[in-house]
């Protein structure tokens, strides 16, 4: 979630977002790789977006905070539409991160997924904007992939976790560190529709939901 701003000197279109996150497994180091993650590759396109007919400079700013005490009250009863709430833990149910819907403000992220250059957290917020999985996950044949590509993907042998491997066997599908942040998923994010007031308006929905720490088979 965040909000989109027009500036009109320098025609550019600011999404700013705030990642704040909460949880066992959170520090400010891994709160600042995610930050850098998402804005180095959202804005790694240069992306641009055409309305009131004229072309803007798409632009991401995105800040963060560890927040050790966070406490559920601040989350349920938060207005502010660039607050993007995340608990970290080391165990996640599933195995995997995830937030809570597309357009949200809220989530859960497993440690091991947050290495530097995994795309996972660049992949979440994509997320929180609007943005679902592509329909056809078969990309073989085009290159390297978007961001909303999901695990298990079908992609070019290059962009496997063991290239050698058949497609679509363990191994053989897509390695999320390959995916970009493209031109075409700023498309997707429709900003020609944003219904903006006094020059601001707002990308996705409050959520809202505080995550307590998910438990391990046989410790609840």
């Amino acid at each position: 979630m965040g909000t989109a701003e027009l500036h009109t000197a320098t025609k550019e279109l600011i999404i700013s977002s705030w990642i704040i996150t909460y949880g066992h497994a959170a520090t400010p180091q891994v709160t600042e790789q995610i930050r850098e993650e998402i804005e180095d590759m959202w804005n790694e396109p240069k992306a641009t977006t055409y309305l009131r007919k004229q072309t803007w400079q798409v632009c991401f700013r995105i800040s963060a905070l560890f927040k050790q005490h966070l406490q559920p009250e601040e989350v349920y009863y938060n207005t502010n539409p660039q607050y993007n709430y995340f608990r970290i833990e080391e165990y996640a149910q599933g195995n995997i991160s995830f937030v809570d819907g597309l357009g949200c403000n809220t989530g859960y992220f497993k440690l091991e997924n947050l290495y530097k250059g995994s795309t996972t957290a660049a992949h979440e917020y994509g997320h929180t904007l609007g943005l679902g999985h592509p329909q056809d996950i078969d990309y073989r044949g085009s290159g390297v992939p978007g961001i909303m590509y999901p695990r298990g993907t079908l992609v070019d042998p290059p962009y496997q976790y063991e290239p050698d491997k058949p497609a679509g066997v363990k191994g053989g599908t897509m390695h999320p560190m390959y995916r970009k942040v493209r031109q075409a998923d700023i498309d997707l994010l429709r900003l020609h529709w944003l219904s903006f007031s006094s020059g601001v308006a707002v990308l996705g929905e409050f959520t809202s939901l505080w995550h307590e720490a998910h438990q391990p088979p046989g410790n609840d």
